[in-house]
């Protein structure tokens, strides 16, 4: 029987060069900046390159952006050093595919899933992009499209089948980490308000947690 992986976590929404060290110590894979003016993570170019330039190595930098245009786009890219675009917004199909060709990057696109009739969406958006961030559909009236801390029912992706890396997203915190892993089969979690002392404010023994509980659990090979 061929050994399991572990399950590769992404800490997102870091916003100093401690939350970096933490996350890499920690050992997960990914570290994701916000580039959303209205999240209390929220950080500006420069300082995202200063984050970007302090990561440990082997830790993969992700840009979360929300229906970036073009201009944002190359201003944020001719200055920090990202090793992914995460999109977290309403972007189409094709705009999916234009960030990829125009960046040069991977892409993971975040799909919010409420009920059923979102899972369809997934595979849709698999078809275009690199990685699908699989994340709690944001509330109508939310002034975030994530990080909200809210959860979905895991049930609806439970052994899906997706044509792409996969990450799951929504309400995820050290305690319930390990059941959504064995629940939905995720390889990879990605953690934000989970992990924090104060919102932007993460937390080095939560995120070791985190991390920790994440992997207890291992998801099958299929």
């Amino acid at each position: 029987m061929t050994p399991t992986a572990p399950v590769r976590v992404k800490i997102c929404g870091l916003t100093r060069e401690a939350d970096m060290e933490a996350a890499s110590a920690a050992g997960a894979a990914y570290g994701g900046l916000v580039f959303f003016p209205r999240s209390p993570r929220h950080v500006e170019v420069p300082r995202a390159r200063d984050l970007a330039l302090a990561a440990p190595v082997g830790l993969a930098k992700v840009g979360l952006m929300v229906d970036p245009e073009d201009t944002l786009l190359d201003d944020i890219l001719a200055q920090v050093p990202l090793d992914m675009i995460q999109l977290h917004g309403r972007e189409t199909l094709e705009r999916v595919a234009e960030v990829r060709a125009r960046t040069g990057l991977p892409v993971m696109k975040a799909v919010g899933v409420a009920g059923p009739e979102d899972v369809a969406r997934i595979g849709s958006y698999a078809r275009v992009a690199d990685q699908v961030l699989v994340d709690a559909k944001a509330p109508k009236d939310a002034a975030l499209p994530g990080g909200n801390g809210l959860a979905f029912d895991w049930r609806l992706v439970a052994g899906a089948r997706i044509a792409v890396p996969w990450m799951l997203a929504g309400g995820l915190t050290p305690d319930n980490v390990a059941e959504a892993v064995a629940m939905t089969g995720a390889a990879q979690v990605d953690v934000s308000s989970g992990v924090e002392s104060a919102p932007g404010l993460k937390d080095p023994d939560r995120i070791r947690a985190f991390v920790t509980a994440a992997q207890t659990t291992s998801p099958p090979r299929l």
